[in-house]
């Protein structure tokens, strides 16, 4: 599996916006030289807390800070953008990065970004699959095409600059809890980018998408393959004991708590003191509040429950303050993304080996006082 971090973002709106878009882009340079394999953003236009409002524009600035890690947007609102347009953004984004870019799609936002843009919320779902299939023809084709639409019209549209990688750009599709998603990604053979589908039985509605997708893709004649599929996880934040996770999160977890409370979610309340808050987050599945002992046990159930993921990503948030929200994703990416693999699991082996030859031997080197120096009588050698 492998790791990276969703970057929606969620900043507090009493938070100094130019600071806060400063954090993301070195946070996404901390990302890299800890290991972590890609990092996504959101495009939101009226939330308040999210407010990268074009993911394609940070990717280009993210993409000049960063030589390895993969870059994705997450996700565009393709109902809000023209398809040659779009598909031409990505393509120079794909120079810039070196070949590192992702392109993850979805209806956008129905609540409050599509009304402000005059869009009836009813509309996205079918002008997500327009645009992706005209986006998908002009990134792997170089024949002109033709689309046309009750919202875009192409004529003989071809992309003037080809992508920098000699295999096609990346194309994920967002998936919730409908069978669109998983539709869209068998359809045309893309990734899958699930979300919000982890807490009050996840686990189950993550299988049902993975198996739709599996079925449509029969239906289809195409492949979905696991290693193209991204799960955002539980929002996290950990620490060297669950005390000082606690501690962490006073810095900003009420003010998160009042925004979610407001945006509908009932499982939380904002009247609730900072420990019952933590507790039932914690025991809500959505959360993960504590140290990485809690987020591996999370992460070995979710494997059991689910099976192969291609990419785990961790959203970001401000509860706690940089240094510690920092410290965060350095814990994970020591302490519980190598858990299990080939290189721990030698150590690991290599060491309980050790143990078990040395204990099995005499003590340790008999040492005596003589003439103020040091007498070594024996030698154990492992």
């Amino acid at each position: 599996m492998r790791f990276g971090a969703f970057v929606t973002p969620n900043h507090r709106p009493d938070d100094d916006p130019t600071l806060a878009l400063e954090r993301d882009l070195q946070l996404v340079e901390h990302l890299e030289a800890l290991g972590y394999a890609e990092a996504w953003f959101g495009e939101h236009h009226g939330s308040g807390w999210q407010y990268i409002a074009s993911p394609e524009t940070f990717i280009a600035a993210a993409s000049q800070r960063t030589t390895r890690i993969h870059l994705g947007t997450g996700v565009a609102g393709l109902p809000f953008h023209h398809p040659i347009m779009l598909a031409d953004r990505i393509v120079m984004l794909d120079h810039l990065s070196k070949g590192r870019v992702i392109l993850g799609t979805g209806p956008g936002g129905p609540q409050i970004d599509a009304p402000m843009m005059g869009l009836d919320p009813d509309c996205l779902k079918l002008r997500h699959e327009e645009a992706l299939e005209a986006i998908v023809a002009l990134l792997t084709t170089n024949e002109p095409i033709d689309r046309e639409t009750d919202w875009f019209k192409i004529q003989q549209g071809r992309l003037q600059l080809r992508p920098y990688q000699d295999q096609p750009i990346e194309v994920v599709v967002s998936s919730l809890a409908s069978a669109t998603g998983p539709t869209l990604a068998a359809q045309f053979g893309l990734g899958m980018l699930s979300l919000g589908l982890l807490a009050n039985g996840g686990a189950e509605r993550i299988n049902k998408v993975w198996e739709i997708s599996q079925e449509k893709a029969v239906e289809f004649g195409t492949t979905v393959n696991r290693s193209r599929w991204r799960l955002a996880g539980p929002r996290m934040h950990l620490a060297a004991t669950d005390a000082e996770a606690r501690r962490d999160v006073e810095f900003g977890l009420h003010q998160f708590i009042s925004f979610m409370h407001a945006t509908g979610a009932r499982h939380v309340s904002p009247e609730d003191d900072l420990e019952t808050s933590i507790n039932k987050l914690n025991e809500s599945g959505a959360v993960i509040i504590g140290t990485p002992d809690r987020a591996r046990a999370y992460l070995k159930e979710l494997q059991g429950a689910v099976g192969e993921i291609g990419c785990y990503l961790i959203p970001t948030q401000d509860w706690a303050n940089r240094e510690a929200s920092r410290k965060s994703f350095e814990l994970f990416a020591r302490f519980v993304a190598p858990h299990g693999s080939r290189q721990t699991a030698s150590l690991v082996r290599a060491t309980n080996e050790f143990t078990k030859v040395v204990s099995a031997k005499p003590g340790p080197a008999v040492q005596a006082q003589s003439g103020g120096k040091v007498k070594v009588d024996e030698v154990a050698t492992g």
